[in-house]
């Protein structure tokens, strides 16, 4: 009798270490999320130029000294983007992708140095990420390729390294794509049992992605989304996607009926005046930024897990600077209201907070006071 009294005693108290050791983990989420609330992206450096990943450009288009001026700055994480064809080279111990990751490590020793959190990002090109359309052996190869990442990695400081698993997958299935989550979840966690993982919707990682997503079977988990909208200003003028944007310059922020009158004559088609009609009925303003984004906090509270707003940001080239700086400070209001962290998209490039001309920096001031950050050099 008191062999089984000291049996279910013992089991009892298994079960309720269980369920502390599962509340400190989930918990851990919410701490960790701490260091990734004004976040910079760094991109087209380990991403997005597959034809130049030469340690002469790692080392030239952002430097260590931009490492120390995003701090100074005042961003307080990098979310660095990297390809995943180098990163099989650097499995496969071919130079170019051993070169590559030791360049990889020293921008996240920089950057930890700075006291910057640093997010990992797998940011594939479009036609990795259709491999995993179908099929086992695509998703075990790039659940290989995470853990080989995620042990190389293992040993820096979990509290300010993180996993996230790929942007913008592009997964037309989002239960196919939730699956697959889980899977290079689990082994990352083999490996790297200790360090936060960020994981997102299918498709564009949208925050209509992230309302379809169930949260992976594993605690210590941030659940990211993207945030471009309205698509008709952010993106106006971009060559690259929707092609109703493509002719559009000058779209105003805050949109009316009536204000868009100018640019629905620059759409050439039918499905493009319609496309930009609804923008102007919509009348995107704070109020309509702020409704959207409280349903990321709604998403939030319902699985009881961080969010975090990975990329959000207005393509320059043809946009009002003013505006831009209004709809940057008006999504930066809603994100910090609900205690989401954030970051912007991007350094340099066309959607940049500095500009880099015949060897000087320059940061954008207006832009800078829009994300209520320092304005340091």
């Amino acid at each position: 009798m008191v062999i089984l009294y000291l049996a279910i005693v013992s089991a009892g108290a298994s079960l309720l270490s269980a369920a502390v050791w599962a509340q400190e983990a989930a918990a851990l989420a919410v701490t960790r999320a701490r260091h990734l609330s004004h976040g910079i992206n760094t991109s087209l450096w380990f991403a997005q130029s597959p034809a130049d990943y030469t340690v002469e450009r790692l080392r030239s288009f952002t430097t260590t000294d931009d490492i120390v001026l995003i701090k100074k700055l005042g961003f307080d994480h990098i979310r660095i983007s990297i390809d995943a064809e180098p990163l099989l080279g650097w499995r496969r111990n071919l130079p170019q992708g051993v070169q590559f990751m030791a360049e990889l490590d020293r921008v996240v020793q920089a950057a930890l140095e700075q006291k910057l959190a640093v997010i990992i990002d797998l940011h594939p090109e479009s036609r990795y990420k259709q491999q995993l359309l179908q099929g086992t052996e695509p998703v075990e190869r790039f659940g290989m390729l995470w853990q080989s990442v995620a042990k190389h990695f293992s040993s820096m400081d979990p509290n300010l390294v993180f996993f996230e698993i790929m942007n913008e997958p592009e997964q037309p299935d989002p239960y196919r794509w939730q699956g697959i989550e889980s899977f290079v979840s689990g082994q990352i966690r083999a490996v790297a049992p200790q360090h936060t993982i960020i994981a997102g919707g299918a498709k564009w990682s949208g925050l209509e992605d992230l309302m379809l997503l169930q949260p992976i079977p594993y605690d210590n988990v941030i659940y990211t989304f993207h945030d471009y909208e309205p698509f008709a200003f952010t993106h106006q003028g971009a060559t690259w996607t929707d092609p109703a944007v493509q002719p559009l310059r000058g779209v105003p922020y805050p949109s009316t009926p009536e204000n868009v009158a100018t640019n629905l004559q620059e759409e050439p088609t039918l499905a493009g005046q319609f496309f930009m009609e609804q923008y102007g009925l919509a009348r995107w303003d704070a109020q309509r930024v702020d409704a959207t984004i409280d349903f990321a906090e709604r998403w939030s509270k319902l699985h009881d897990a961080p969010v975090y707003c990975g990329e959000f940001g207005v393509y320059r080239p043809f946009a009002d600077e003013a505006m831009r700086a209004l709809w940057l400070r008006d999504m930066r209001i809603a994100l910090e209201k609900r205690h989401i962290g954030w970051a912007m998209w991007d350094y340099q490039d066309n959607f940049g907070v500095v500009t880099k001309k015949n060897g000087t920096t320059t940061p954008d001031r207006v832009i800078l006071d829009a994300l209520g950050l320092n304005r340091a050099k």
